[in-house]
């Protein structure tokens, strides 16, 4: 494996994210968070009613409860990733099962399990192959997380949910509209069954996001006019072909650069950025007109950079910019601007419209008062708590709803058109293949979409 820069995403958003000022503590939950600097509340008007305004259940620890034995579909990276965080978020879980397409991926993460938690998984629970995820989900698990490459993961999730599994679903969930309308007809399956099913958007989990949302849900900035959301680094890993790998096994391997499984960067990582001013606006774009290129990638056919103008109802807009290329400068953010003032993620702080701060996010207050302070880590603490509680969260329409967003946003920088969201969401685009084999996959070919002229996945 070869990259321009060995930061992984998680190692550079850590990086990247300014450690707020202390301000005044006040309480989340169960523990401590962060309160505004001396803000009047009867100044302002909130967003939406409190009844409305979901608020996750963020302790250091899930509730205890009903022994939950989980199996894991996608062994790779993030996979493994996920499955230490499900096994770190709570007492009397496990994990029984795992699937993937690749043996040697498989056996990769069940040595960890073995070495790092001291977890065997039987020989007869371990899956390979394009139908695995059924077996891991007909094994006998009572939850799933799905970390499989994002084109699989609606067809993943519409049968976990099926087999009634509450799941794990990382993001994106769908990197075209048939993806996209699979999983609002799986949501809707969800519910009518009571299940939970989180997803991978750990902002809706990470404390000084939800506080931030709690302010701005409480009128702090006045009403949301518009917005600015980055997720510009340096270039992520790559694969070089090997002798002997088939075209489909090199993609899949190499997934996050080819369009049809990963969705394009600016869906499978920018759509974190695009999701937290959905998330704070309680809206969706109405159409978006985008532009990009690409000028320094290794592998695959996606391009380096996306610049997107979401446009909303009431004429708000928001400016996406996502680039993945050396040498360039860094940012991995958003900012919301509203009538009475703004919001930064960078310091997690809200300021008048004279730029003075009126409330901060307190991160030493949180790692006083919290053992937990790993998003990763608790949205699964959130996910397991619904579970064990019988109060089920089904995140999947609106993750759903931002991953097509990202969608749009690369179909017009592909194409150079304006698109709604109505044709996007009504699109017959799918870019899961009829048949899945490892052999010859004319994707391989690379073709780059020009603007000007049909995209080559439309």
């Amino acid at each position: 494996m070869k990259s321009g820069n060995k930061l992984n995403r998680r190692q550079f958003l850590g990086s990247a994210a300014l450690l707020g000022a202390a301000t005044t503590v006040g309480t989340i939950g169960s523990g401590a968070a962060l309160s505004s600097c001396g803000e009047k509340k009867s100044q302002y008007t909130p967003l939406r009613p409190a009844n409305e305004v979901y608020i996750p259940t963020l302790t250091d620890k899930a509730v205890d409860g009903q022994p939950l034995k989980a199996g894991v579909i996608g062994c790779g990276g993030r996979a493994s990733g996920a499955a230490m965080d499900f096994l770190n978020a709570a007492d009397n879980v496990t994990i029984i099962a795992l699937g993937d397409v690749f043996e040697d991926r498989l056996n990769d993460l069940r040595g960890n399990l073995k070495k790092e938690k001291n977890i065997d998984i039987a020989e007869d629970m371990c899956f390979v192959g394009f139908d695995a995820y059924k077996k891991v989900i007909d094994s006998g698990v009572d939850v799933v997380i799905i970390a499989t490459p994002p084109v699989f993961r609606p067809e993943h999730c519409a049968y976990a949910v099926e087999k009634g599994k509450h799941a794990f679903l990382e993001k994106p969930i769908a990197v075209d509209a048939t993806g996209y309308r699979k999983l609002m007809a799986t949501a809707k399956q969800a519910k009518a069954k009571g299940l939970s099913i989180v997803t991978g958007t750990q902002r809706h989990h990470e404390r000084a996001y939800v506080e931030s949302y709690k302010k701005i849900q409480e009128g702090l900035i006045g009403d949301i006019t518009g917005g600015n959301v980055y997720w510009n680094q340096p270039q992520l890993w790559y694969k070089e072909r090997q002798p002997g790998w088939s075209d489909t096994e090199w993609m899949i391997r190499d997934w996050v650069n080819w369009k049809w499984l990963s969705g394009d960067h600016i869906v499978e990582q920018h759509v974190h950025n695009i999701d937290v001013f959905n998330w704070f606006t309680g809206k969706k774009p109405i159409k978006c007109v985008s532009f990009g290129s690409r000028q320094r990638r290794k592998t695959g056919d996606q391009f380096d950079n996306f610049s997107t103008d979401f446009i909303y109802d009431n004429d708000v807009h928001l400016h996406s910019m996502c680039r993945q290329i050396d040498g360039c400068a860094n940012n991995v953010s958003e900012f919301i601007q509203g009538t009475k003032g703004s919001w930064n993620s960078n310091d997690m702080a809200i300021r008048d419209l004279q730029g003075n701060i009126v409330w901060q996010f307190d991160r030493e207050a949180e790692k006083k008062n919290f053992k937990q302070t790993s998003p990763y880590v608790l949205e699964h603490v959130n996910w397991i708590t619904t579970i064990r509680n019988k109060q089920p969260i089904c995140q999947v329409e609106d993750t759903a709803i931002s991953s097509l967003c990202a969608v749009m946003g690369r179909e017009s920088a592909y194409t150079g058109a304006e698109i709604t969201w109505d044709q996007m969401s009504a699109s017959d685009q799918n870019l899961l293949p009829s048949e899945l084999a490892l052999g010859p996959n004319p994707a391989v070919k690379v073709e780059i979409a020009v603007p000007g002229s049909a995209s080559p996945n439309a």
